[in-house]
């Protein structure tokens, strides 16, 4: 069970930890405050050690200033009366005097063992407000050297750290070797789930650790952090389906499901005993009664009747079960144990299992849609993987007009068995598939999956909309920690971490993921921005600042190439106002120079807008040409109405990404850039 453990007991871990901590003693009577307060010297401070206060300064715990030994006692007893006064029937275990340490940058070090992830790190500006202020980075377990050092620098307070006008630079070099040190001795106590150090006080050739809060559970909370075997992707591509639970009824889902599989070109079997044909197919009492082989079994029964078509799929040696039937864990107890009882059942038999409460899955390429959904998607290279059935039916259906085809869409369901890890391990060896985006509610295998994720991300982009950001509650408010790395900033923590893409929305999550297969990950955050509309070159100039986007100043040769075909009032500065006059031509020499000199830069935006001088499909035709002359990432921003549909459309039929949103544009590429370890500004934690 997790307890509280007493400030005098943490300042001992620490000294484990290698982290200076002042001189103290515990005492338990005023006398004894008194000649403790001697022997260390004045100056000192007074503080309650009781399990039931955690805040100690919220609850008139804490006496500083304290010069002498009636300045203690006094101390002591109005701490013994505001403590009983502020929390009832706490239990004064005693007090520490400790040493007053000088003034200091105050600065957080936290840790929490996160259900998904397991231990994280939080590191930040400290003190009272820390709640409030809320700056901080989050780290999880293992990272290294330069991981601390982006923490560290990460934060909006860095410069206080760095030196800030006339203050002098503070020990950086010390605050990461301590928050490394910290880190380890964390990740080698199991029994330790949750710390709090605040503040830690930095100077500029020490660090002290003046206060701490520890949680102990001696059962541990660490889960599993195991990289699963990769799926037989054969599994998946199987000669024959079955699908039980079939039916004529237009209005039930087996309808849906079989309709869906009609196109499937290998054997298909309708499971029914009430029918012998259903949509032109031979029906069949059970799944024995087949007289073929059977790989793969979709079932829409009852969840009652679950177990025993897993029983009947192992008899007629199916490789692969997907359990669009809900009834399950997402039900409660009952529905628990039955989740567990078809799992057991499927992998004594070596049955991968897909859900169950899952929408089912689709390959188009191979032309299986085991799902209910309305629409088939067309064939495509992107592989969405998603915990929401409801969010895939949206998003096939969105896709068939902007014209995004998926080599994969998986619904996960309650992750029985095949989870988010396993689907990206597939699209990881999957040729067709060249990202990968995903929805996510909750992962079961957060660690497993942060080692596949780094993994993949290194050559197919990973982007993921991570929902349930507003959830609160989950997680123990008693401490700074619980408050600051509550689940979801952690879970976004580890995903950036691993080089996943966050998206705020499912848009942008495809909008990343179609301008990543066009271009590729950015090589810096260096950055150049060709408009024809001033307005937009201001603007440009605020997101970029905003999402973390170096606008790179022009070198003086290039603008004076620039000045040789420009017009004279052009602002001679990037973001470049090439002027509302300006032509394609215009444009075209730009990016004829920009190709030339590309080593200056590593991301173009070219934005554009309906004039009478510029046919925006010649325009697009020339930011084509842009893109393939360079191996540069090129971002096309033809911004307006239907006067720009024709520029857009080439642009998309040449796999040219578009955003017809500026600040989404910068919001896109900025996330790019933060899941870039080597371009990598970790401060991102919105």
């Amino acid at each position: 069970m997790k307890r509280l453990l007493g400030e005098d007991q943490g300042y001992a871990l620490l000294g484990r930890a290698g982290v200076p901590v002042p001189k103290y003693r515990r005492v338990t009577s005023s006398l004894a405050a008194e000649e403790a307060a001697a022997a260390i010297g004045f100056p000192v401070v007074l503080k309650v050690v009781s399990a039931e206060v955690v805040h100690k300064t919220d609850a008139g715990g804490v006496a500083m200033n304290l010069a002498d030994r009636a300045a203690v006692a006094a101390a002591y007893l109005q701490i013994s009366v505001s403590v009983a006064a502020a929390v009832p029937g706490a239990v004064i275990e005693g007090f520490l005097v400790e040493e007053q340490v000088p003034p200091g940058l105050e600065l957080f070090i936290g840790g929490r063992t996160d259900p998904a992830f397991g231990k994280a790190i939080t590191f930040g500006l400290g003190g009272v407000l820390v709640e409030l202020i809320h700056d901080v980075t989050i780290r999880v377990l293992p990272f290294d050297r330069d991981d601390v050092a982006g923490m560290v620098r990460g934060i909006k307070g860095y410069p206080l750290i760095r030196g800030y006008r006339s203050s002098p630079p503070l020990d950086e070099a010390l605050l990461v070797d301590l928050i490394l040190g910290i880190a380890a001795w964390f990740d080698a106590e199991p029994a330790i789930t949750e710390f709090d150090i605040n503040p830690l006080r930095l100077y500029q050739d020490r660090a002290v650790a003046v206060d701490a809060r520890f949680y102990e559970d001696p059962e541990g909370v660490y889960p599993a952090c195991r990289e699963n075997e990769l799926v037989d992707p054969s599994l998946f591509l199987p000669s024959a389906i079955a699908v039980v639970g079939a039916t004529a009824d237009p209005a039930k889902i087996g309808y849906a499901v079989l309709r869906n599989l009609l196109p499937f070109p290998g054997q298909l079997y309708p499971v029914n005993p009430h029918y012998p044909e259903i949509l032109g197919r031979k029906a069949y009492p059970s799944l024995l009664a087949i007289p073929g082989p059977v790989g793969m079994v979709v079932v829409t029964v009852p969840a009652a009747a679950v177990p025993g078509v897993i029983r009947e799929a192992a008899e007629k040696q199916a490789r692969i079960v997907v359990i669009i039937s809900a009834g399950f864990r997402e039900t409660g107890e009952a529905g628990r144990l039955l989740e567990e009882e078809v799992l057991a059942l499927a992998a004594a038999s070596n049955i991968r299992v897909v859900g169950p409460n899952s929408l089912g899955m689709m390959l188009p390429g191979a032309r299986i849609n085991t799902t209910f959904d309305p629409v088939t998607p067309k064939s495509g290279d992107l592989a969405f993987i998603s915990q929401s059935g409801a969010v895939i039916t949206m998003i096939v259906d969105w896709s068939i007009p902007v014209g995004i085809g998926f080599s994969l869409v998986a619904s996960v369901g309650n992750q029985a068995d095949l989870g988010f890890q396993d689907y990206l391990k597939l699209a990881e060896h999957d040729p067709s598939t060249r990202a990968v985006i995903l929805y996510i509610e909750e992962l079961r295998d957060g660690c497993g999956f942060m080692k596949v994720a780094r993994r993949v991300t290194a050559t197919k982009p990973v982007i993921a909309v991570k929902a349930g950001s507003s959830v609160i509650g989950k997680h123990s408010a008693s401490s700074h920690t619980g408050s600051l790395a509550g689940d979801d900033p952690v879970y976004r923590a580890a995903l950036t971490q691993a080089g996943v893409v966050m998206a705020r929305s499912l848009t942008e999550a495809f909008l990343a993921g179609r301008l990543l297969v066009s271009e590729g990950y950015p090589a810096g955050r260096r950055t150049v921005v060709i408009t024809s509309a001033g307005g937009f070159a201001v603007l440009a100039s605020d997101y970029a600042a905003l999402y973390g986007i170096d606008l790179v100043p022009l070198p003086d040769e290039v603008l004076a190439a620039l000045n040789q075909f420009l017009p004279d009032k052009w602002n001679h500065q990037n973001p470049m106002d090439i002027v509302g006059d300006a032509s394609t031509e215009r444009f075209a020499r730009v990016f004829d120079l920009l190709i030339e000199r590309r080593e200056l830069w590593d991301i173009a935006v070219v934005i554009s807008v309906p004039t009478a001088v510029v046919d925006l499909a010649d325009l697009a035709l020339e930011v084509v040409r842009f893109s393939k002359g360079t191996d540069r990432m090129v971002v096309g921003c033809l911004l307006g109405g239907d006067s720009v549909t024709a520029g857009v459309q080439i642009l998309r039929d040449h796999r040219v990404e578009n955003f017809t949103d500026l600040e989404v544009a910068f919001r896109v590429v900025g996330a790019i850039l933060a899941s870039r370890e080597d371009i990598h500004n970790p401060l991102i934690l919105s």
